[in-house]
């Protein structure tokens, strides 16, 4: 039994479904993991973790404009709105997603559906760089 831990830091350029499936999986390569299990927590509180369908962009486009009008940026809703008009919309949305994703590692294959991705879906306006800690536990 064996465990690891990565850093991933991702720069986004503003609201957006960030896919970093590839970086996860050359991690897993890079350590040669076998059998195991992979904790991935988002260490914000206005961005959060999806698996989602990786084939059709249209999708994420949907999945923003979906969230953007269930949670409106109205400055009038909200108390808390220290950092903008997107401050307290971004930690709401982040709290109806995850935090945290944990997915299987079977014979060195991560498992996921033909086409899923795993994102970091950004929920403030402006460029933020985040950080996504990666935990193995297996052999």
């Amino acid at each position: 039994m064996k465990q690891n831990f990565f850093e991933l830091k991702i720069n986004t350029s503003g609201q957006n479904l960030y896919e970093f499936t590839d970086q996860t999986l050359d991690w897993i390569n890079k350590n040669k993991f076998n059998n195991g299990i992979i904790n991935l927590s988002i260490m914000h509180t206005s961005a959060s973790l999806i698996i989602q369908e990786n084939a059709d962009p249209d999708v994420k486009t949907d999945l923003k404009n979906y969230f953007d009008k269930l949670v409106p940026m109205n400055e009038e809703d909200y108390i808390h709105t220290t950092e903008g008009k997107d401050d307290m919309p971004a930690h709401i949305k982040s709290s109806i997603t995850n935090n945290q994703i944990s997915l299987s590692i079977k014979n060195s294959k991560l498992l996921l559906g033909t086409w899923q991705g795993i994102y970091l879906f950004e929920h403030r306006i402006d460029p933020q760089q985040r950080k996504i800690v990666h935990h193995f536990l297996g052999d």
